[in-house]
Formats: structure tokens, sequence, C-alpha cells
């Protein structure tokens, strides 16, 4: 969830603040300091229980939590597009399919999962 185009309102979860000061510390250092113009979405409870429903729905493997995290924070605030280059548990036709009826089942409006080059593609 980082901005890509001027006119998309972009936003970040906590969890991609935290994962962003991990590693080498002056790459993290410039990676937040990138990430200080993004609103912060927290990871909040309703989050949390629907990231586990979606582990326990095998949507994504419970390997991965952060990747069930990051699609329940987006689902839980409304967020329209999650872009993400991960291929393996979040963005391929598969996981998508099931993502999406957690997700709904849940009764939130799932994001369109997708790449950031699909989605300046559509925007263009």
């Amino acid at each position: 969830m980082v901005a890509l185009h001027q006119s998309f309102e972009s936003y970040i979860s906590a969890l991609v603040f935290q994962e962003a000061g991990r590693g080498d510390a002056a790459q993290a250092r410039q990676r937040l300091k990138a990430l200080k113009a993004f609103p912060i979405l927290e990871v909040d409870e309703d989050a949390r229980i629907l990231a586990q429903k979606i582990i326990d729905g095998k949507g994504i493997p419970g390997e991965y939590p952060e990747d069930a995290l990051h699609v329940a924070v987006a689902a839980i605030n409304g967020v329209d597009i999650l872009a993400t280059w991960n291929f393996s548990h979040l963005n391929n036709p598969f996981t998508r399919m099931m993502i999406r009826q957690i997700v709904e089942n849940h009764d939130c409006n799932c994001p369109e999962i997708c790449s950031p080059e699909e989605l300046l593609e559509a925007k263009s």
C-alpha cells in the first residue's frame, strides 16, 4: 500500500512501517523517511480477527500471517486496491479468489489485489 500515482489516495499499514524498519540500518532509515508521507492504517483487533479467518480458510498459508494482515488491514479500512509484488501468497489467481471469498464472508469489501505495474497500466 504505497503511492504509485498522484491521483491515488495512498496509505500504508503499521505493518509496512515495521517491515521497512528491518534490515540494514542506513537503508531502513531511507525507507522509513520515504514512508512518512503516507497516512498509516493501524493493525487493530478487527484486522487480526479477519487475518486469522483468512489463514483458517486457507486463503494464505499459516506460515505467513503478515500477508494475511496486509489484506485484513486493507479490507477493514475500506481500501480499494492493495498493490503488491508478492505473487506467492497474495497476487495470484488462486489466492485472490480464496481471499476474496473469505473477506466477503466476513462482511467486508475485499481490496483488489494487483501488482504496481498492473495498477499503473489500468490507470493509463
